[in-house]
């Protein structure tokens, strides 16, 4: 496993049999259903840690990446973002954000003469999006089944 660490962040290029062992792992999950995953700490000890929901799929999302091979990068984001750096998280234009922020579709707040954006509801508002582009995808292939334009 080849490792670039800094303070704040480390991406993980992924080896072949770290993916196998993941997918083995995924599979397990996935076919007891288990909403909690339990890790063993010490060293050798038989002591376990049963983790909270939130960070059990914390920790399947990324068994899931490292299982179809991916590389995976994990870092901290600020708190407090600029309005460049919120429209670089969504994948728009700063002017683009700035229409939402007026619409108040995204909260946003001054400090002094800049607007600044909490990233948690610039990632909430990411998640919001994915989610609403999801169903559309969903129901446009429904429609596409039902008029037979889909072999």
């Amino acid at each position: 496993m080849a490792t670039q660490q800094s303070e704040d962040r480390a991406t993980v290029a992924v080896t072949p049999r770290q993916a196998e062992q993941a997918r083995t792992v995924g599979s397990f999950l996935v076919d007891h259903h288990s909403p909690n995953v339990a890790v063993t700490v010490g060293a050798g000890s038989q002591q376990s840690l049963t983790l909270p929901p939130e960070l059990s799929a914390l920790v399947l999302r990324l068994i899931d990446l490292v299982g179809r091979g991916r590389t995976v990068t994990l870092g901290t984001i600020p708190d407090e973002v600029t309005t460049t750096v919120a429209a670089a998280m969504l994948g728009i234009s700063r002017p683009s954000l700035m229409k939402l922020i007026r619409q108040e579709r995204i909260p946003a707040y001054k400090v002094g003469s800049h607007t600044r954006l909490h990233s948690r509801d610039v990632l909430a508002f990411r998640r919001a999006r994915l989610e609403e582009q999801g169903k559309a995808f969903d129901e446009l292939r429904a429609l596409e089944e039902e008029w037979g334009v889909v072999d």
